[in-house]
């Protein structure tokens, strides 16, 4: 569509938000041509755009008058399906006339999302239908454990569904479950050589997807899409990135590798058939030898590669090496069953091989760690230092990108979110940066149509005695006590740990009359559900529910965080990138442990005021928020509320927003 042709961008904003039931606001116009402009001139931009914004239509509006192929990435589930079944029908819909086309839009998720008809209908690995209970996993015969009647809820399900979409069923089976009916892309035969291609779920996702206007996926997909250079994503001209603060997280889980016992153990199984005795003897021998050393392996980073390490993992390097050539100098093509035992195999030792030598070769630029879990044993992992330089160059070049949050700014600018995602190449937290090639961009913040100052209080206990690393703070319990009864219930209480949220649940159930709901102990949904439905009620958890929980109104008028949420000191991968900032003459704590916990902490207070009318206190039960020089950095960082230290102000205020909830029935 030309210029010249096309209708005024507040004639489709307008028409979009009346469809969709909203209200426009300065800051939606504000950002709509903003997000114009930088798709235009082929620039980068950074969007914060507060609660209620309307932030979807902002991004949504621009990028479909603009006529090229567009790529919007979330985070969640929950935003993913707002697009795809509310936002964009509607928005289309309305925007239509005006256009005089109907752009096409579609979901795309990786591969193992979607249920495999081959793995389906031709079986499971044994190893994996015996723990099932079952004789046969897709025969009528009973089963006998949960895991094989999920098994067989699949299978009828298969019949029904339209999409294949993990998501789309409802309710939904465990992993272990979802694991025996899909397939990684590594582990996928291909359309071309599937018996059951033609009807392949993820096959007719991708094929929507190309012929969309606009694709919607998640953050970890277009991470695999950037980094690993086998495109799955379709060409375009415009990436819209929703929950930006999300971003380098999911970018460094897709880039950070592991080897475990079980993992390599279960890939010498599958191999073990289909290649000669003398390969196979190879990658278990190497596997006895890794798994010895991994029962002695203890928690911390691995800044040099111990010596007999180093020598068991050149030994799973090399035997994956030969598995992989035996596997393919035996294949038969023609036999397609044993080709997805095959591809299966292959992929196990694949992985193996490059977490191996990724690992042997020591990239500077690499972090390797040993971790422990109680359940799940040792693992050997390995994460790049910074994943900055790595997406200024897969992600920023030959399109335009915007990236949008609530959360963007931190301490008051974008210039640590900016470094961090490669916008600022010359900045310490980038150790490959050249400082030759920064991308074009600029920051944007259209606020929020709440108005903090007179809607909330933050309130920091500086009171209290600074938490240390261990031990139990009865001072913070008593304040957090008696803000809870002046609250009259209302609380989400925000812990940095969960033994924290388990200590302060235990107390305060013991010393008010309020229900106290604990994370863990029923699914998230249900918590959420049951606080919202009771205004009396409590929920304490841990890092999902900072940033996790929307309930306007009046259960939620009091947000309370226990602690500055700092990185724990013995995180092998942010002390090594604190490090190394520093080395580079920068300020490691500020650029990493101090922004992690701003963003935290940002997002834990956007708990509290979702909707206009809303009104509460956000509480911060740690001294060094006022006291420490970095405090006026973390309070920047959130909601501009009105602020103070004033204990016994925050309780009066507690009560009469209390006692206005009661009176109006709450």
């Amino acid at each position: 569509m030309t210029e010249s042709s096309s209708p005024p961008l507040a004639d489709l904003l307008h028409a979009a938000v009346t469809a969709v039931g909203g209200t426009e606001r300065p800051g939606q116009t504000a950002m709509a041509e903003a997000v114009a402009e930088a798709i235009d001139d082929s620039s980068h931009l950074l969007v914060q755009a507060g609660t209620g914004t309307g932030k979807s239509l902002g991004y949504l509006v621009p990028a479909l008058a603009q006529g090229e192929r567009v790529v919007v990435a979330t985070a969640t589930l929950a935003l993913q399906r707002q697009l795809v079944e509310r936002d964009l029908p509607r928005t289309v819909e309305a925007l239509h006339p005006l256009l005089r086309r109907r752009p096409e839009f579609a979901m795309l998720k990786g591969r193992s999302n979607y249920l495999c008809l081959h793995r389906l209908h031709e079986g499971v690995p044994q190893e994996d239908a015996d723990e099932a209970g079952l004789f046969d996993p897709f025969e009528a015969a009973a089963p006998t454990s949960k895991l094989g009647k999920d098994l067989l809820r699949l299978r009828d399900w298969a019949d029904e569904t339209e999409t294949g979409d993990r998501d789309d069923l409802t309710p939904g089976v465990s992993d272990r479950a979802w694991s025996q009916v899909s397939v990684t892309s590594r582990e996928c035969l291909g359309a071309s050589k599937c018996a059951y291609g033609a009807e392949c779920f993820a096959e007719a996702a991708r094929e929507r997807a190309k012929l969309a206007e606009v694709v919607v996926t998640n953050h970890a997909l277009l991470a695999i899409d950037a980094i690993e250079g086998a495109p799955v994503l379709p060409g375009h001209e415009v990436l819209i990135v929703d929950e930006a603060h999300e971003l380098v997280s999911r970018v460094t889980g897709v880039a950070t590798g592991e080897l475990t016992p079980g993992q390599v153990n279960r890939a010498v199984r599958r191999a073990a058939k289909l290649v000669n005795e003398k390969a196979a003897d190879a990658l278990q021998t190497a596997a006895e030898t890794f798994e010895r050393l991994m029962e002695l392996a203890l928690p911390g980073r691995l800044e040099v590669i111990p010596e007999d390490l180093g020598y068991a993992l050149m030994a799973l390097r090399d035997a994956s090496r030969t598995v992989i050539s035996a596997l393919g100098a035996t294949r038969d093509s023609s036999v397609q069953d044993e080709d997805a035992v095959r591809k299966q195999a292959l992929g196990s030792v694949e992985n193996i091989l490059q977490v191996a030598e990724r690992i042997v070769e020591g990239s500077e630029y690499d972090v390797v760690w040993y971790e422990r879990h109680d359940r799940f044993g040792a693992s050997l992992r390995v994460a790049p230092l910074s994943v900055s330089g790595l997406l200024r160059e897969k992600l920023f070049e030959d399109r335009s990108v915007i990236l949008t949050s609530a959360t963007l700014k931190l301490g008051g600018d974008f210039n640590g979110v900016a470094a961090s995602l490669g916008l600022n190449p010359d900045s310490p937290q980038d150790p490959e940066g050249d400082g030759d090639s920064a991308p074009r961009w600029q920051g944007l913040d259209v606020g929020s149509p709440f108005d903090y100052s007179k809607q909330g209080i933050l309130y920091v206990a500086k009171h209290l005695a600074q938490p240390g690393r261990e031990g139990s703070r009865s001072d913070m319990l008593d304040e957090l006590t008696e803000l809870v009864e002046a609250a009259g219930g209302r609380t989400l209480g925000l812990f940095s740990s969960m033994r924290a949220a388990q200590a302060a649940a235990e107390e305060l159930r013991g010393r008010l009359d309020v229900p106290v709901l604990l994370q863990g102990e029923e699914t998230l949904g249900e918590l959420i559900r049951a606080f919202a439905a009771d205004a009396r009620t409590c929920l304490f958890g841990t890092l999902s529910l900072w940033q996790g929980v929307d309930v306007p109104g009046p259960s939620c008028q009091l947000v309370v965080m226990d602690r500055v949420p700092f990185p724990r000191p013995d995180d092998p991968l942010m002390s090594a990138r604190q490090k190394a900032v520093e080395e580079a003459g920068g300020n490691g704590f500020m650029a990493v442990a101090a922004t992690h916990a701003a963003l935290l902490m940002a997002q834990g207070a956007g708990r509290l005021v979702r909707a206009s009318g809303d009104r509460g206190i956000v509480a911060v039960l740690d001294p060094r928020v006022e006291r420490a020089r970095y405090g006026s950095f973390l309070r920047k960082s959130m909601p501009d509320f009105w602020y103070t230290t004033d204990r016994n102000q925050v309780r009066r205020s507690l009560a009469a927003i209390d006692a206005a909830a009661k009176a109006d029935g709450a």
